[in-house]
């Protein structure tokens, strides 16, 4: 009988599972919508979002889990 992996946010953690342009479009994106929609969007609000987190998993293989550190990237991209 087979053992199953024990599923986690770090399975499958790898750099470049989208395109830097698919990211840097998608980043941009949100940054235009919390712009335009005065930090919001048709998803929720952008400091409970959890899209950028996700982006920078999928593109550069990091897991941001810490409020701290996600909460400063995001201040940087929404500047």
């Amino acid at each position: 009988m087979k053992k199953k992996n024990k599923l986690t946010c770090k399975m499958g953690l790898k750099k470049n599972v989208i395109k830097k342009e698919v990211f840097e479009r998608e980043i941009a994106l949100c940054r235009m919508l919390s712009k335009e929609n005065k930090g919001k969007c048709g998803w929720g609000k952008c400091r409970d979002c959890g899209v950028i987190p996700l982006l920078i998993k999928l593109h550069k293989g990091q897991l941001l889990e810490d409020s701290a550190k996600i909460t400063k990237i995001k201040k940087r991209i929404f500047k």
